[in-house]
This record gives C-alpha cells, sequence and structure tokens, in this order.
C-alpha cells in the first residue's frame, strides 16, 4: 500500500510530476495491500498456464495449415483428449502446490525487499534485472536439473516430467509436486540477491513461464524472436533433452545454452545436430523430399 493519499502527495515526495505509467500505479495500487498486489502472480500464472499454450493446441490439431513442418518430432502426435488432460494435471497441480506456494510466500518477499511503491523503476532498470534474473535461474537451474537426472532423482521424481517425450506448452508445469518445490528456489535466487519492484517480479514470474512454454513448444518457428537472443537454447535444444529421457545427459539448462557447453553436456545434442545435417544432405542429393526435422535413433545418441 503506497504511503500516500493523493498523487500531490505523492508528486511532492517525488519533487517532480509522476509519469504516465506511475499515474497509473498509483490509481490501482494507492489503496491494495502488498500480500494482495503480490497475489496477483497467482492470477498470471493461472492465465499463463491457460492461455498461452493455446496456439500451440490449434497447430497440432490444424495440420493442414502447413505448420506441421516446424514440428521437431513429427511422428509423435497428441490428441485434443490427451492435451486436455495435461492441462487438467497441470491445474490440479496449480491448486494444491503452486496457488499455495504462492500465498505462504509473501513473507520472503518481504524479507528480501521488493518495493511496491514510487518511483517506478526505468525500463533499463527493469531489463537489466530481468537479465540477472535470468542468469542466475538459469545457472542454478542447471546443477539442480542435472542432478535430478542421478538414478534416485529421476525415478522418484524428475521422471513425471518426463512422461512426455515429445514435449507440448501444457507440459512445461507439468512435473512431480517436489520439483515444483525445489525449482522455485532458482526462480527466487534472482529476485533475492536483487531484489526490484513489484512489477519487475510479476514480469520475471511471466516471462519465465512463458519461455519454459516456448521451449516445450515441440515447435522450432523460424520467426521466434527468441532466435535473436546470444545463447538462447530454445525448443529444438530442450526438446532433445525430452527426447533422449532417462539417460539423457545433455542440455540441462533451462534458458541459455552456455552452460551445457561449459561443462561438455552438450556433447551428445551437438553430435546429434551433426548427424541430422548429413542425413539432410544425402536426403538432398537422393532427390527425397526435405521435410520436418526428424531424429537419430536413441541407442547411437547414448553411446556419445
Amino acid at each position: 500500500m503506497l504511503p500516500f493519499n493523493t498523487i500531490e502527495e505523492a508528486v511532492t515526495f517525488l519533487g517532480r510530476n509522476l509519469t504516465m505509467a506511475e499515474t497509473l500505479w498509483f490509481n490501482y495500487s494507492a489503496k491494495k495491500s502488498d500480500y494482495y498486489l503480490y497475489c496477483h502472480n497467482i492470477l498470471f500464472l493461472f492465465l499463463i498456464f491457460s492461455l498461452v499454450p493455446l496456439p500451440l493446441v490449434f497447430v497440432e490439431m490444424m495440420k493442414s495449415l502447413g505448420f506441421h513442418k516446424y514440428k521437431i518430432q513429427p511422428k509423435v502426435s497428441l490428441s485434443f483428449s490427451e492435451m486436455f488432460k495435461c492441462y487438467k494435471d497441470v491445474m490440479r497441480m496449480f491448486v494444491l502446490v503452486v496457488g499455495p506456494l504462492q500465498l505462504v510466500s509473501y513473507p520472503s518477499v518481504k524479507m528480501i525487499g521488493i518495493q511496491t511503491g514510487l518511483p517506478l523503476p526505468s525500463v533499463w532498470e527493469i531489463l537489466s534485472q530481468l537479465t540477472v534474473y535470468f542468469m542466475i535461474e538459469d545457472y542454478t537451474n542447471y546443477w539442480i536439473h542435472r542432478s535430478l537426472h542421478c538414478k534416485w532423482g529421476y525415478e522418484n521424481i524428475h521422471r513425471v516430467h518426463h512422461e512426455y517425450a515429445a514435449p507440448i506448452g501444457f507440459a512445461a508445469p507439468y512435473a512431480h509436486w517436489l520439483e515444483i518445490l525445489i525449482l522455485g528456489i532458482p526462480s527466487f535466487l534472482g529476485p533475492a540477491i536483487a531484489p526490484g519492484h513489484m512489477i519487475t517480479f510479476w514480469l520475471w514470474i511471466a516471462l519465465r513461464q512463458i519461455e519454459a512454454i516456448e521451449t516445450h513448444s515441440g515447435y522450432d518457428f523460424p520467426w521466434a524472436p527468441t532466435r535473436f537472443i546470444p545463447f538462447y537454447g530454445g525448443a529444438d535444444y530442450h526438446d532433445y533433452h525430452h527426447y533422449v529421457g532417462e539417460q539423457s545427459q545433455s542440455n540441462f539448462a533451462s534458458v541459455f545454452t552456455y552452460c551445457d557447453y561449459i561443462y561438455g553436456t552438450d556433447k551428445g545434442y551437438r553430435y546429434h545436430k551433426k548427424v541430422l545435417r548429413k542425413l539432410k544432405e544425402q536426403s538432398k542429393a537422393n532427390g527425397a523430399q526435405n521435410g520436418a526435422s526428424f531424429y537419430v535413433p536413441t541407442e547411437d545418441l547414448k553411446s556419445e
């Protein structure tokens, strides 16, 4: 809740007029508690989990539109009922785990110093903090994810997320309840180390989930704007990790590729891409149609 009753008091406090964004923020948040503002995350996550994957469902169902050529594993196709079942499972975990976790974690948000007042951060400040959050989350998520591929971690926890060997958008948050809790730690570390404004925190939570849905989309669209982000993994990069499954020792990073490169856990993926290039060259030489992406047999990859 803002410590001002009127815009005039806010102007006096700042020593300048409010920007349009600050005026909108004042009108919306002045009488709302910080806890109420924080709980907006629950609504945002619900909308993201429910709406962002819908275009991918449409693309999957309407193969006649021509998008199927961008499907990474074209031989795998899920029915609408199968995708809806995944969504229902995600919503069950949302109600039982994600929502309650958001409700009870507010004291930690106050403790690290997430602000709700004025002035609002500049666009440069928001972008800088979001970059830091993505870098920290990516690095810590890499090691946690990698540890979950040990025999015990995979069989008892991480196996649930890998039930979708050909991932779909709705499957991005599909996981064991304990994995949901564990992977909440990397998401929280960035804001804890470099706390910012509640608006930045909202954007961070939203963008991270949208990114996860994109990397689990199962489609490698050439026009995706994320292709212009340096060292970004994307759908093709993470899809390979799901394809190999339990034996995967490649592509553990959640967002970028540098951790896998530095620690040598992208060798299987790079070998896979090398073989694919050769197969496509042979296919062209033989006059075959150059269609959608396809995969090298799993046993060949595990030997690398």
